[in-house]
């Protein structure tokens, strides 16, 4: 978020949610059209490092330029017609040693918009190794390119090093950028990695639930990219970004969906889902490590009334390295005989126990807070009590009483046989 997996974090709600029984089609805000697959188009914007070090003949025989420029081309042909495709570039113009202008040089190649191939790719051909690598800088303008409208946004970074113009820290930037609440991954591709650059490149795409991959060989750069290019055209869930409130009575209120919010150390945030009778509301949530952290951590999910009077919680912990720790819960509304029945408001309370690493100062802060994706459904309750589950173990009853049936009488033919042959002993 969120360290793989928007807010990696994505895939760890929508599988807790999942495994109590939530299914994917109902996973979708209900405020969004059904508009038969002829939605907005979804953006990508393809960032590639243009510094001097891409002069490097370490790709198949040839620089990490051509590499670069031939991926491209080969990914252009293949791009959906669904697509709207962008290309920056960063550090392609700038010759100089002056920090402060070379951190500056950042620039759009093709703007956003509807391919035309033919132009994509001649604007491709001009690009030639050049200055520094502005990383940050150039995220924040990437951004930019791609805001407004509706759908995915996507931005597909490709750099051979580090970001040479501290202290704008790139993934600081990246965690802004997911803030901001704009639907937006940034996955990233090293080239020729080493220790340093690979830690930077995953941070980034940690940050917005994006992904990182090694780069060795040119068709494994023209692959990915092709992947992540499709992935935008066919995305499988996009979470609407809220806000939780710090009451109860301020929450917002939220349909059956996914949703990402971020939250910071301490804090806890609050949402409403109203319930009606015969209804059972089903809830998950994952927060996602996108920083370093300290060893022990936990998440606590609750379920209360608009009273404050607590009526069922979902809670994980543990200790060590984690990318993202999931939790969820289940409230059936029975059915009422009462015709003035009325819809029942659950607020949800979410938090967590992460705390920042010993000596991280800006994570201490906790701003912009770690990323949170939470799953609602709201299904028909069951009709049959034992449907849900009994002190935590709802169907499980049937197997623990077998296994407690089947030591009774184990225990008893044991004893048998063990006094059968003491007395055969003492007979002999």
């Amino acid at each position: 978020m969120i360290t793989g997996k928007r807010f990696a974090a994505g895939f760890c709600a929508l599988f807790a949610a999942l495994s109590m029984g939530l299914s994917p089609t109902s996973a979708v805000a209900d405020d969004e059209p059904d508009d038969g697959g002829s939605g907005p188009a979804p953006k990508v914007e393809l960032l590639l490092d243009a510094s001097g070090s891409m002069r490097a003949r370490d790709i198949d025989g040839k620089s990490r330029m051509a590499a670069a420029k031939q991926a491209f081309n080969e990914v252009l042909d293949a791009t959906p017609e669904s697509v709207d495709l962008g290309i920056r570039t960063l550090g392609a113009n700038y010759r100089g040693d002056d920090r402060k202008t070379g951190c500056k040089d950042t620039e759009q190649l093709y703007p956003v918009g509807p391919l035309d191939r033919a132009d994509a790719k001649a604007a491709v051909a001009t690009l030639a190794p050049t200055g520094w690598t502005p990383i940050g800088p150039a995220l924040l303008k990437a951004a930019d390119d791609l805001k407004g409208g509706e759908g995915s946004r996507r931005i597909v970074l490709i750099s051979d090093g580090e970001d040479t113009c501290q202290p704008l820290d790139p993934c600081e930037v990246a965690r802004e950028i997911s803030a901001k609440g704009i639907d937006l991954t940034i996955d990233t591709l090293g080239l020729v990695p080493n220790t340093k650059m690979r830690a930077q490149l995953s941070c980034i795409a940690e940050a917005t639930g994006g992904t990182y991959t090694s780069i060795r060989h040119t068709d494994e750069l023209t692959d990915r990219v092709g992947q992540l290019v499709d992935r935008a055209a066919d995305p499988v869930v996009r979470p609407v970004a809220v806000e939780g409130a710090t009451s109860c009575a301020a929450a917002p209120e939220l349909k059956p969906g996914v949703y990402t919010d971020r939250t910071g150390f301490g804090e806890h945030r609050w949402y409403r889902v109203d319930v009606e009778p015969g209804q059972e509301l089903r809830a998950s949530v994952s927060v996602a490590a996108d920083r370093a952290v300290a060893k022990d951590y936990g998440v606590l999910m609750r379920a209360v009334t608009k009273h404050g009077r607590e009526i069922v919680r979902g809670s994980e912990a543990g200790d060590g390295r984690t990318d993202a720790i999931s939790t969820g819960l289940r409230y059936p509304k029975p059915e009422q005989d009462d015709d003035e029945a009325e819809t029942e408001p659950v607020c949800l309370q979410v938090s967590h126990s992460y705390a920042p690493a010993s000596g991280d100062a800006a994570a201490a802060k906790g701003k912009p807070g770690l990323p949170v994706e939470l799953a609602v459904d709201i299904v028909d309750a069951p009709d049959d009590a034992s449907d849900v589950a009994a002190f935590g173990l709802g169907r499980g009853w049937w197997l623990l009483g077998a296994l407690v049936l089947t030591g009774f009488v184990g225990g008893l033919v044991w004893g048998w046989v063990a006094r059968w042959r003491v007395a055969v002993w003492r007979t002999s």
